[in-house]
């Protein structure tokens, strides 16, 4: 199915989960498949690329704990106002490299209490729909060390071990709020039927919101 994007609301999906489980790869194969089935698809990441995004990104050994969650949480607002909310409100359908799911791991590694986290990010938009990638820490921690580890956050089983319970833990908690997730396992999945899962998930709700538009 293909809708014009003049005819379809904005969308934000956020894709997360432990590094070396393909969020990068899928993010884009997804945003690759929307564009060639005529959506408006817009491929982001958290934390962004701008000034503040990259202080959170390449300085994790400068900044951690609270001062680090409150630096992810300022560039994610910035991020939100000055990119995913007029992206959605032009009606691309929106797919973020990382959302809100991932402080809820990364900042608890930092040793971070989860009500804090919860505070600092209690005004960022949820997404339409919130895909989690899993992935065994055994295949994981081998990715990492062969493409290289990204921060501190990732330094061997140990870590990829932790990051795994922690998103377990994670989608628990959230759904207890009526999140709207999608858990798809990339331990052996091939990146790209993941990506066809994932888009059928979203012409899904698409779909949901021109029944219920016509339904009005």
């Amino acid at each position: 199915m293909t809708i014009s994007a003049t005819r379809q609301r904005g969308l934000l999906v956020s894709l997360d989960g432990p590094g070396g489980s393909g969020k990068s790869t899928v993010t884009a194969l997804v945003t690759k498949l929307l564009t060639e089935r005529g959506y408006q698809a817009h491929a982001t990441t958290q934390p962004s690329h701008n000034q503040l995004g990259g202080i959170a990104r390449t300085m994790t050994d400068t900044y951690k704990g609270e001062s680090l969650t409150c630096l992810v949480a300022a560039d994610r607002y910035h991020h939100q106002a000055n990119e995913i909310r007029p992206r959605r409100a032009a009606g691309h359908i929106v797919i973020c490299d990382r959302y809100v799911p991932s402080s809820y791991v990364l900042q608890r590694m930092d040793g971070v209490p989860l009500a804090f986290i919860e505070a600092v990010n209690a005004l960022v938009d949820p997404p339409d729909l919130a895909v989690i990638l899993t992935a065994n820490p055994k295949i994981t921690s081998k990715r990492i060390a062969k493409r290289g580890a990204h921060s501190r956050f990732e330094s061997g089983l140990h870590t990829s071990t932790t990051e795994e319970r922690l998103y377990r833990e994670t989608v628990e908690h959230l759904d207890k709020y009526g999140y709207p997730f999608v858990v798809l396992d990339s331990t052996h999945a091939k990146p790209d039927v993941i990506a066809t899962t994932i888009v059928a998930r979203i012409e899904q709700l698409l779909s949901s919101d021109e029944t219920e538009v016509a339904a009005e």
